[in-house]
């Protein structure tokens, strides 16, 4: 396993996230295809091995019991102060008021509920999920800033937003003196590049470390398009993101590259996210041990210049999706 700086900090992360999106409890939250806890373990502790030191989960998923899981299993297979763990804000985890959302009350509660549930006093990397256009940037940052000097937080991130939201709350916080983020969670991948155009010049620019999420597109790079899986049956935002008819044209390149290469299609896609400069470490979601070996696999797989142009020319302009 390679390992790098999270953009122009000091942390250091490996080249693969381990998303644990795929890790909960199917019977709670709208993730009936996650691994249980057994299950997930297992996977956890073969990534651990693997020398994945990141980890990245939330407080929506599947209500909470994939945060409950990864802190299980970090606790009882690694040293805490050998990992980096990320996790996030901003979607409702309870009905009524202040149930969801960035405003100062929601980031204390949900940042206590989310220590709670990962069994630990800290989190490396805390990020906004999306947005909040219901309260003033001003009151998140300075929300987000006040739990970094309280030392339950090293590090503040974000993800899925407009370039300009990102570029004012950089912009912002900078004025006041408030804590910076220092990651960018996309969406980013051969079938949805649509962040290459204002979104990665500014984290470029800006030193931000981008964290693309669904790398793979949902798995839709990895196998036939016409094939299916258990997920892509019951994942309805997914299916909200890829049903373009250009996109075939695409996984159908990446199957080219891979066969030439004698490497998996998931190896490939990956080994192009890899091959970014802005790009510290794709978000991989695995839930079979094969998903995991070629993870890993994809971080010593460097593609020619050729190769990214093939892979990159079929590429039709799309629709932002994601948030």
């Amino acid at each position: 396993m390679e390992y790098t700086r999270l953009g122009s900090t000091g942390l250091q992360v490996s080249r693969i996230c381990l998303g644990m999106m795929s890790f909960g409890d199917p019977a709670r939250g709208n993730h009936p295809w996650s691994l249980p806890e057994e299950d997930s373990r297992r996977v956890i502790e073969k990534a651990v091995a693997a020398g994945i030191t990141f980890f990245d989960t939330a407080n929506v998923y599947s209500d909470g019991s994939s945060e409950e899981i990864t802190g299980r299993a970090i606790r009882d297979v690694t040293d805490r102060d050998d990992v980096v763990l990320a996790t996030k804000v901003h979607g409702r985890m309870r009905p009524g008021p202040n149930g969801a959302g960035l405003s100062r009350k929601a980031i204390i509660r949900e940042l206590e509920d989310s220590l709670r549930r990962l069994g630990t006093d800290y989190v490396d990397l805390y990020q906004v999920h999306r947005w909040d256009p219901h309260t003033p940037i001003e009151e998140t940052l300075e929300a987000l800033d006040s739990v970094v000097r309280s030392g339950k937080v090293r590090y503040l991130g974000a993800s899925s937003m407009w370039a300009w939201q990102f570029s004012k709350a950089l912009y912002l916080a900078g004025e006041h003196g408030w804590h910076r983020f220092v990651s960018m969670q996309d969406h980013y991948n051969l079938l949805n590049r649509e962040e290459e155009r204002e979104m990665h010049p500014l984290c470029a620019d800006q030193g931000i470390g981008v964290l693309p999420w669904s790398p793979l597109a949902r798995g839709k790079l990895t196998r036939d398009w016409d094939e299916s899986t258990e997920r892509s049956g019951t994942d309805e935002f997914g299916k909200r993101l890829y049903d373009e008819a250009s996109d075939r044209a695409v996984v159908e390149r990446v199957t080219e590259v891979a066969a030439e290469r004698g490497a998996s299609r998931a190896q490939v896609a990956l080994a192009w996210v890899l091959s970014k400069p802005v790009v510290t470490a794709p978000i991989v979601g695995v839930t079979k041990d094969a998903h995991l070996d070629d993870a890993v696999a994809a971080v010593d797989l460097r593609l020619t210049d050729e190769e990214v142009a093939r892979l990159e020319e079929p590429y039709t302009p799309h629709a932002v999706a994601g948030f």
